[in-house]
């Protein structure tokens, strides 16, 4: 749902009433419309359906409870918040088995009443999301409807797109909305993950091999290039990629062509490439570890995905569409979510995004035996581990450490670096880690080798 989408209607036959509530929902940044009589709201309302509607319980003619009712006749689904003036259980009862959001004695308390109306728009945003079926995109905040903006731009063209953001923050899921408005959509979309694939099959995996070309190569084999053909492929952790390997896909890019590994037919590759990472691909450049004419090639159309931090209006939403799903799957009836979690949850820095809060959700589901939904705070813990930074007195002493560190396990291995032998395995890092460190602290790796 587009943030110019949403729509409040507020129906009360007291002005004073609807000029406050209007005034105070507009701040929020909806829309708003009002209403003075259930009659009025019914001539409009199959024409113009609100995302969530504020209702007056004491109304003239049409009460409330008969405007509930009159639009489940209708087929008309609206999230409904009641207000009245006074609180009255039985009538509470009868609204929230019929369907209402909550129920607001007046004069409504402004958390209150906004708390209630993102819970209904997270409950509109879902249902519409699941007649969609478009992933897992859920929100509607302002720096999420400007990531959607540049999917329906660049998804038409075939040009070449950069996703760049923290991980966790579903840029795969990005990637796969492009590839679906594209005009390869019919075709495969085949996702690599740069950072799992060992260094000395890398090529192979990218590019396939034929019968032959190094040992254990038994047959032909087509590489996710050719898997990906008429399609697109996905590079995921693209900062990640070994030096040598990203003067090939240069190539591919530049020539859209390559050879198999061990063969010299040349392949043309039909194929639109998505590239993502979490890295500043730029201070790789300056240190050396990433090529600056690949990053151009890949840099056409860069879309930043915002950390779940810079888009916190889109929480409750996320928690309702998380919960709903793993409900389904865990065979559970949940009804509501606590207001303090959510309040919790929008509070909280999220640093592992979208995937922690999908995390948190899911064992929260599991854990929940009654129909009302809750997290415990105690999961959420603010805590970060502080960084020395740039500029750090530390820095240089770290760093001369970190280069013993290095060359003396390169001296163990005698000079490897990759395989199940190399330093890398010894000392817990991946191996394109280990080699943007030893550009990085100027360490000459070459003098290891002459111990083999």
């Amino acid at each position: 749902m587009n943030g110019t989408d949403i729509s409040i209607h507020i129906v009360d036959d007291d002005v004073s009433v609807r000029e406050a509530i209007g005034s105070l929902i507009r701040s929020a940044g909806w829309k708003v419309e009002t209403f003075a009589s259930a009659e009025e709201f019914l001539l409009t309302s199959q024409k113009n359906i609100p995302s969530c509607l504020v209702l007056d319980l004491d109304l003239p003619g049409l009460d409330g409870l008969d405007l509930q009712e009159e639009l489940a006749k209708r087929n008309v689904q609206i999230p409904i918040v009641f207000l009245t003036g006074h609180g009255d259980i039985p009538m509470t009862v009868r609204a929230l088995k019929a369907g209402a959001m909550d129920f607001l004695t007046k004069p409504v308390n402004k958390e209150d009443l906004l708390g209630a109306i993102r819970e209904g728009l997270a409950r509109t945003i879902v249902s519409r999301k699941s007649n969609e079926r478009d992933g897992e995109i859920v929100g509607s905040s302002p720096a999420l409807m400007h990531v959607l903006d540049q999917i329906r731009t660049v998804g038409p063209t075939d040009s070449t797109v950069l996703i760049l953001g923290e991980t966790g923050t579903g840029k795969e899921l990005i990637a796969r909305a492009i590839h679906k408005r594209s005009k390869r959509s019919g075709h495969a979309f085949v996702s690599v993950n740069c950072a799992a694939i060992p260094r000395d099959l890398i090529a192979s995996e990218l590019f396939g091999h034929e019968k032959g070309a190094f040992t254990g190569a038994l047959q032909q084999r087509c590489g996710r290039f050719e898997q990906a053909q008429s399609g697109t492929i996905f590079l995921d952790e693209i900062g990640e990629l070994p030096a040598e390997m990203q003067i090939a896909l240069l190539r591919v890019l530049q020539e859209r062509e390559f050879e198999r590994v061990g063969g010299n037919r040349v392949i043309r590759a039909d194929v639109r490439v998505i590239a993502a990472t979490n890295r500043d691909l730029s201070a790789a450049i300056a240190a050396g570890t990433f090529r600056a004419d690949l990053f151009y090639r890949l840099n056409v159309f860069p879309i930043e995905v915002p950390p779940l931090r810079k888009r916190k209006e889109d929480i409750p939403v996320m928690v309702e569409y998380f919960v709903k799903r793993f409900a389904e799957q865990m065979g559970k009836e949940i009804r509501r979510i606590d207001k303090r979690t959510l309040d919790v949850c929008y509070a909280y820095h999220w640093p592992g995004n979208i995937r922690e809060l999908q995390n948190i959700v899911e064992r929260s589901v599991i854990l929940c035996n009654t129909d009302t939904f809750w997290i415990d705070e105690a999961w959420l813990s603010n805590q970060e581990v502080p960084l020395p930074g740039p500029g750090s007195a530390l820095t240089a002493t770290l760093q001369i450490h970190e280069k013993e560190i290095i060359e003396a396990a390169l001296a163990e291995c005698k000079g490897k670096i990759a395989g199940p032998c190399g330093a890398a395995v010894r000392l817990g890092i991946p191996p394109s880690t280990l080699d943007s460190k030893i550009k990085q602290l100027g360490i000459k790796k070459n003098k290891f080798n002459s111990a083999s």
